[in-house]
């Protein structure tokens, strides 16, 4: 089936539908393929998986997982990388302090805990990025931040979180939350997405689906809640040990660092960069061509179809490597074997999507679609009106006809 079918089943919902949003972190589309996964198998019987759905770029953490919040592409929400950065002191601060830095977030773009909250409803958030922050003055109603050094890996942890979320649910009334789990993106990073260690990762994720289920019918949540679980991209193999000619821009012939006033690089696959006044030709063309699997733009260049570049925090040139390969500054520092950031068109960057509940149809299998559509859809179900944004709900909304009838009856999801 398509992308443009229906999750959502004919008959009117129950009054009062409420929506957990779940991200496992860098879990790949076919993440399931290599792996005994009975629990996320079972969710597909009793609701919707989808082929695979696929992230905005650029296919890191925070920007991605904000679209899923929000609904808008990188370059409308503002959210443009993990590292918050000043291009006139050179400050850059890592994911977990960029979690607090207010103004980085709230730019404009409301996530939908606020746009809940506004017309009456109540939001929580566990670990999900972007929870510190406030927007237009308002949190989610009920938040928790991981601490410094958090272990992502902790499946006793896991359970405990939903355990919790599902109490937020049942005896603080919530209608959304969104819960997030740092796993599988690690140990895809550390050891590889072809990995053991990956393939171990992927049953504890299964084992927590199944908890997480578990825990809502435990807590009585079965007939009004519904479970989205997806990722915010996927992660593929890192290309080294000789095998090919790394990317490291000090070996570039004609470029220098000198001739910038800022830079991020050594962060994986993509680099943007700030020129001094009068350089940013010359460090263009320096670039531009300079290595097989390296790709130069200027902003005003960027490929549409990935909406990274109309806003001011997108410098004025954008660098992409394609896929196996990281850019280096001065020499290599970058040692993951998996890595993601990249074009959001490689299908090793594709991620995951199942949901179940009374609000979605069972076993239906879906084709792929983006996940800016997410937002709208969870909109949808809470019955409140989304902010502006780039999804579109007829992306989740419609079936096709039966391909057994010459002319069926196209069904039409409860309010349409």
């Amino acid at each position: 089936m398509k992308a443009d079918e229906c999750f959502l089943p004919a008959p009117a919902l129950p009054p009062r539908q409420k929506v957990l949003l779940v991200s496992f972190d860098g879990f790949r589309w076919d993440y399931d393929r290599d792996v005994d996964t009975p629990n996320l198998d079972r969710m597909a019987r009793d609701g919707v998986k989808a082929e695979y759905v696929t992230p905005p770029y650029l296919t890191i953490t925070s920007p991605t997982h904000f679209t899923l919040l929000t609904g808008r592409y990188i370059e409308n929400h503002g959210v443009i990388h993990n590292m918050w950065f000043n291009t006139s002191s050179a400050e850059k601060k890592p994911y977990y302090q960029t979690q607090f830095v207010n103004e980085w977030w709230d730019n404009g773009t409301l996530p939908i805990w606020i746009t809940a909250q506004k017309q009456g409803l109540k939001s929580g958030s566990l670990h999900f990025p972007g929870t510190a922050s406030s927007y237009q003055g308002q949190t989610a109603m009920v938040r928790e931040v991981e601490p410094l050094l958090y272990n992502y890996k902790n499946e006793t942890a896991w359970r405990q979180n939903a355990d919790k979320v599902m109490g937020w649910f049942r005896d603080q009334d919530l209608d959304f939350v969104s819960l997030y789990f740092g796993e599988p993106d690690g140990t895809g990073h550390r050891y590889g997405p072809d990995s053991s260690q990956r393939r171990d990762m992927v049953r504890q994720v299964d084992r927590t689906v199944g908890y997480i289920r578990q825990s809502a019918e435990n807590h009585g949540l079965n007939d009004i809640l519904n479970i989205i679980i997806t990722s915010d991209h996927g992660m593929t193999t890192v290309y080294r040990n000789g095998l090919v000619e790394e990317i490291t821009l000090s070996k570039i012939p004609g470029f220098s660092f000198r001739d910038l006033s800022f830079h991020l690089v050594d962060f994986g696959p993509s680099g943007m960069l700030l020129p001094k006044p009068g350089k940013l030709e010359k460090v263009y063309q320096a670039l531009k061509g300079a290595h097989p699997h390296l790709h130069v733009y200027k902003k005003e260049e960027m490929p549409e179809r990935l909406h990274f570049a109309n806003n001011e925090r997108i410098l004025p040139i954008i660098l992409l490597a394609d896929a196996g390969y990281v850019i280096n500054g001065y020499f290599p520092v970058q040692f993951n074997k998996g890595e993601h950031g990249f074009d959001n068109q490689e299908m090793d960057m594709k991620a995951f999507f199942r949901a179940a509940g009374p609000a979605f149809r069972k076993g239906l299998k879906v084709g792929p679609f983006e996940t800016v559509h997410i937002y709208p859809l969870m909109c949808h179900i809470l019955g409140i009106q989304p902010e502006v944004n780039d999804g579109r709900l007829d992306a989740t909304k419609r079936d096709k006809f039966d391909r057994n009838q010459k002319a069926g009856l196209l069904l039409i999801s409860y309010l349409f």
